[in-house]
């Protein structure tokens, strides 16, 4: 039911859904943690944002001065260019002298913090200025853009439908960023090349996540994750491994209890592992293991060799499967990985190779 809420929201390109407090400070603390002044005197950039209702907005200018931001800048996008059932204009800008009822459907609005405005010795929510933007605020806008490059760390839960245009958009930029994705982004040609050469990771927190609609009712999203390059402590924390022989005589899962080997792939020199939990610590080989690997990575422990899906798979050297195997099995495709197992072919999930570091 959430992956089709996903789906559903691609495909309507409705990508309003906002993040809850408790998760934005959940996945702050984690950096705040590994680096108290991660933040400090830092120009940071909620693009994809609407600072009216935003707890992106809410966290970072009421934590201001804690944590030692120089500048925070929040942009948001034009109504009129989103799909929006129902909305009107909140009393925050319709009581402002700057209100102007065509600019609000037809324009985006900016947000920028930096100073004590009201004199009353903090700097906080109360303090933000605002104006119109001269455009609708698309990210990919000039005049966002322009936000982007005086920026040193970006943070937001941009548009599911744009999210590889984003992550581009960033990397091309060479900012520091986090940023909330679905996890099959993993598999993205555009991310997952980055992922592996440890300029982009996950963040500290992951799964389902409910996210508020702008009815203000909640709505169960599928499994989520933070994207990031931002250093924290979980990144370089090693998984707990056993040997294989106590793997297949402790595992809860069937399938796995009770077994002597694992699967080997008929067109990689690898072994399927089904959970990341079953990763022997007597392998020395190259593994494939679930995408849900990266939510426990730990570069110092292991090497990622590559992604086993389309033509990923074909670069990496998967050979090209026997076409008489199609009869037992239809979703065989080349550049994915496929073991037997009592004479059927059977073609996991989508695996990474992963392979111990010595």
């Amino acid at each position: 039911m959430a992956n089709n809420t996903l789906q559903m929201a691609k495909a309507a390109k409705n990508d309003e859904f906002y993040t809850q407090l408790i998760d934005i400070q959940n996945e702050m603390n984690a950096y705040l943690e590994y680096n108290p002044d991660v933040f400090r005197n830092q120009t940071i950039l909620l693009p994809c944002d609407d600072p009216e209702w935003s707890n992106f907005t809410l966290f970072f200018a009421q934590n201001f001065e804690r944590l030692g931001i120089r500048k925070l800048i929040s942009t948001s996008f034009a109504p009129e260019s989103k799909v929006i059932n129902t909305w009107q204009p909140t009393l925050f800008e319709t009581q402002n002298p700057r209100f102007d009822k065509d600019k609000s459907k037809t324009n985006g609005k900016i947000f920028v913090l930096d100073h004590d405005i009201n004199a009353d010795g903090r700097v906080d929510f109360k303090d933000m200025e605002w104006e119109y933007l001269k455009g609708d605020g698309d990210f990919a806008s000039d005049e966002v853009r322009k936000l982007r490059d005086e920026a040193n760390i970006i943070i937001t839960n941009p548009p599911f439908s744009l999210f590889r245009d984003f992550v581009n958009w960033i990397t091309e930029a060479n900012k520091h960023f986090i940023i909330i994705g679905n996890m099959n982004a993993i598999c993205y040609k555009e991310v997952f090349p980055l992922i592996k050469n440890n300029k982009i990771w996950l963040g500290r927190t992951s799964g389902t996540k409910k996210y508020k609609k702008p009815d203000g009712s909640y709505q169960e999203m599928g499994n989520t994750c933070w994207f990031t390059n931002i250093d924290h402590g979980k990144r370089h924390e090693p998984i707990a491994l056993m040997s294989k022989e106590e793997i297949f005589k402790y595992s809860r899962y069937q399938g796995i209890k009770g077994r002597s080997e694992f699967d080997k792939y008929e067109n990689y020199n690898a072994i399927d592992i089904p959970r990341v939990d079953a990763i022997p610590s007597d392998y020395d080989g190259i593994m494939g293991v679930p995408t849900s690997f990266l939510l426990k990575y730990c570069p110092d422990q292991f090497e990622i060799i590559g992604i086993a899906e389309g033509d990923s798979g074909k670069e990496l050297g998967l050979k090209p499967y026997d076409r008489e195997l199609k009869k037992l099995n239809k979703s065989l495709r080349d550049g994915q990985l496929f073991y037997i197992r009592n004479g059927v072919p059977i073609k996991p999930y989508a695996r990474i190779l992963i392979k111990k570091r010595k």
